[in-house]
């Protein structure tokens, strides 16, 4: 069997003295593993780096086995990224998140919203905003959608401040002032064309990493990417 495909590298880990095995997200067939033949080489290392945009050629005897990849590369990104903490913490959580995909199960979409966010990495007032609204995306992609588009209370759709961490749906200003300790902002960026400033990014990250945990990470019982904490924390130290 044989597909080709282009796709963004995720992980890469050794396999035995010369050889690694590489983790993409390939545009029409989703996340994948193959073998890498030679991967430790001095040629083939700057290549295999998470962030890197790839075009792949996949090969097996069987759909069922490992395969193995031969990649070219189309996008190499990741060298500029690592020098800069802020930017590396971002594709960390990217690609980290990405893992989470069913293997061999295409995801366009979310293909795309990820090229879209690693294409605006250098602009660190653009991508944090693009990575809220790509982890928003996952979160549906995978079937657990927040409602952000009338208010779980009153079912208009204007005046939508807060989301429910009960039911992911929207909530009014009016409905949800009461509750306000409870319930968690919508930052305006989400609902409207609008400024996503650092505050508002931060309320953003927060409200997609307490249903990425909830639906994605408790049940696997496995941890939250830690790059996401810094990244709040950064942003937290930028004029707001």
């Amino acid at each position: 069997m044989e597909w080709r495909d282009e796709g963004v590298i995720l992980s890469v880990r050794r396999h035995g003295e010369t050889s690694a095995i590489a983790e993409i997200l390939t545009a029409r067939h989703g996340r994948a593993l193959g073998l890498v033949r030679g991967g430790r080489s001095k040629t083939q290392r700057p290549v295999l780096q998470a962030g890197n945009t790839v075009h792949a050629v996949w090969r097996a005897r069987l759909e069922e086995q490992l395969g193995t990849f031969v990649l070219e590369p189309l996008l190499l990104r990741a060298g500029a990224i690592m020098e800069e903490p802020f930017r590396l913490a971002g594709l960390a959580t990217i690609t980290g998140l990405a893992q989470l995909l069913p293997e061999r199960e295409p995801h366009p979409r979310i293909y795309d919203a990820m090229r879209v966010v690693l294409d605006a990495v250098e602009d660190d007032g653009v991508w944090p905003a693009l990575l809220v609204r790509w982890e928003l995306g996952l979160l549906e992609e995978l079937g657990f959608g927040l409602d952000l588009s009338a208010c779980a209370a009153t079912g208009r759709r204007d005046n939508l401040a807060f989301v429910s961490p009960k039911s992911g749906k929207a909530v009014s200003a009016e409905a949800g002032m009461p509750y306000r300790d409870r319930l968690f902002r919508l930052p305006a960026f989400l609902r409207e064309q609008a400024d996503a400033p650092p505050s508002d990014v931060i309320e953003g990250l927060r409200l997609a990493s307490y249903f990425l945990e909830r639906h994605l990470f408790e049940p696997r019982g496995v941890r939250f990417p830690e790059q996401q904490d810094w990244i709040i924390r950064a942003l937290a130290e930028k004029p707001h």
